[in-house]
């Protein structure tokens, strides 16, 4: 039970790694267009931005990697609880929100790379309103996990 233990308290660091690069990414974006002209400020904001990006992706595919061995586990370590049967409806919930967050860490990235291109970005005021989706959807994830509502 104890290698249960530590591969989801793993899961959930990286969990919180990843959603700490999903929540500052949208930052950075209204940063970049509250700074306008191009130079070394924008220019830092881009490098921040990149290098957050890879952070990320990297933190979510060991998070991905960390969920699947407790998701399918109990086929290979006997002392793992199963998550699969009647009653994880919860679960399926639960990643398909996770897959709209990513989802959303994709469209962020896509915007820095066009900006670093060149290209335009959206008004402040929507890229704040998009900055809390994440916020809102990670309030769902939490109480899908503690509440298991179905």
């Amino acid at each position: 039970m104890q290698s249960y233990f530590w591969i989801k308290s793993a899961h959930i660091v990286l969990v919180m790694a990843w959603v700490a690069a999903a929540f500052y990414l949208p930052r950075i974006l209204i940063n970049i267009v509250e700074d306008g002209a191009p130079g070394a400020v924008r220019e830092r904001l881009l490098l921040m931005g990149r290098r957050l990006y890879r952070f990320g992706h990297v933190m979510f595919g060991l998070a991905v990697v960390a969920g699947l061995v407790l998701w399918l586990g109990y086929r290979v370590l006997p002392e793992f609880p199963t998550m699969v049967g009647t009653g994880t409806g919860w679960l399926h919930a639960k990643l398909l929100l996770v897959a709209v967050m990513y989802a959303l860490y994709i469209v962020d990235g896509r915007q820095l790379k066009g900006v670093a291109a060149g290209g335009a970005l959206p008004s402040t005021k929507a890229l704040r309103i998009r900055n809390e989706l994440p916020v809102l959807i990670l309030l769902v994830i939490v109480w899908l996990v503690l509440a298991k509502p179905f």
